[in-house]
């Protein structure tokens, strides 16, 4: 998928952050969605993080995916949250590369269909770039090696502005997955870049990667800005 031709050029801040809570990071969407939505902020803002370890919950809930007790998720350091994004449960981790695009869907010039098809295709080539084939699957929305699920999507819409995203397995430590049935799915594996003997795999590469395919697939340069720079929320290009 390439981006309209009218929004080629058209440029994106990426705020390229250190581990962070998932509520600290929900908070932060929220103010970035609503300064878009208002006008306070005039450029697009594309989020990349790390998560502590948890199990978020989208609209369609998903807690009785849960196949482990609580009491082992508190003994683990896990806690679960709730979100606003599609979907159901996942799980959240350091080595999970964690992308949250806010974008006004209308100056971009694509739904949310064809975004969620354009998150997939930068996982897909980011993938490739390690030497590993992933693709689409059509029994759940996001990328695949096989049988196994490499990274997952889910987004939410708030007056044409997107929110939460993709997360992409990097390097990271698969059990809490085995712990649920991974986006509603029962008997369904989780898999990793570094799992699928990825060819110099690590996060920071991921990261430029991943930014470099977002910036190609969607038609928007990335500038690298400091989060410390949007705390006014009058950003531009």
């Amino acid at each position: 998928m390439t981006a309209p031709a009218a929004d080629r050029g058209r440029p994106c801040l990426l705020v390229d952050l250190p581990p962070m809570p998932y509520t600290e990071a929900l908070a932060l969407q929220h103010r970035l969605v609503a300064g878009r939505i208002d006008g306070r902020l005039d450029s697009d803002v594309v989020l990349m993080l790390e998560h502590a370890p948890v199990f978020t919950l989208g609209r369609r809930g998903g807690l009785e995916d849960l196949i482990v007790p609580r009491d082992r998720l508190t003994k683990a350091g896990i806690v679960v949250a709730a979100a606003e994004r599609g979907g159901l449960i996942t799980y959240h981790g350091p080595g999970q590369l964690v992308v949250y695009p806010i974008l006004d869907l209308k100056t971009l010039g694509i739904g949310v269909r064809e975004l969620v098809t354009a998150l997939e295709q930068i996982m897909i080539d980011t993938a490739a770039d390690f030497g590993i084939v992933a693709d689409r699957d059509a029994r759940n929305r996001g990328v695949w090696v096989g049988e196994k699920k490499l990274g997952s999507i889910g987004l939410a819409v708030r007056h044409g502005v997107s929110f939460h995203g993709l997360a992409l397995n990097v390097d990271l430590d698969l059990t809490p997955f085995s712990w649920i049935h991974p986006c509603g799915l029962a008997g369904v594996a989780m898999t990793s870049l570094a799992a699928q003997g990825g060819i110099g795999v690590s996060m920071n590469t991921a990261r430029r990667r991943l930014a470099r395919h977002f910036a190609s697939v969607l038609g928007c340069p990335l500038t690298l800005t400091a989060l410390d720079t949007l705390k006014d929320l009058k950003t531009g290009p």
